[in-house]
């Protein structure tokens, strides 16, 4: 389940069972962090989650700033009160793109605050399984003596 960790929303996203789809569920409205953790925590148990994907808010520069000093705090929390481990993705321009998926779609308004969160962590989902594919793929081709010489060999996915 991937979480894109904000002050006043977390949005959700969640995999298929074969990691092909990343679709965005109802973004939930943050409370208090106590009411927060309970509520990931029976998603995370109706949806048999198996790691918790956590968007990790650097500088362009790739530099941790102090929204990734909140999100790993509260990763730290959520997988003490779910035993689920949490793991932190670079999350940079998942935002700009939720925004661009909607300005495409001709979203406006009200209707955008939720649905910014859920795009954006259907995004950085999507980033992840992405990078777990391309992954899989070089030490596929490593295991066989065919690996590519470098990325631009392997195919996009």
């Amino acid at each position: 389940m991937a979480l894109d960790f904000g002050k006043k929303r977390i949005g959700l996203a969640v995999t298929d069972g074969l990691g092909l789809t990343a679709q965005g569920l109802p973004t939930l409205e943050r409370q208090r962090v106590r009411d927060d953790l309970a509520q990931l925590a029976r998603l995370a148990q109706e949806r048999e989650v198996a790691m918790f994907l956590m968007g990790d808010p650097r500088h362009l520069n790739g530099e941790a700033g102090r929204g990734s000093e909140k999100v790993r705090a509260f990763g730290a929390r959520l997988e003490e009160a779910t035993g689920i481990p949490v793991t932190y993705w670079d999350e940079r321009l998942t935002s700009v793109a939720a925004h661009e998926v909607l300005n495409q779609a001709g979203v406006r308004g009200q209707d955008r605050k939720g649905a910014v969160d859920r795009i954006a962590a259907a995004v950085l989902l999507r980033s992840y399984l992405d990078a777990m594919d391309d992954l899989a793929y070089r030490e596929q081709q490593q295991r066989l003596g065919d690996a590519p010489e470098s990325e631009d060999e392997v195919p996009a996915s």
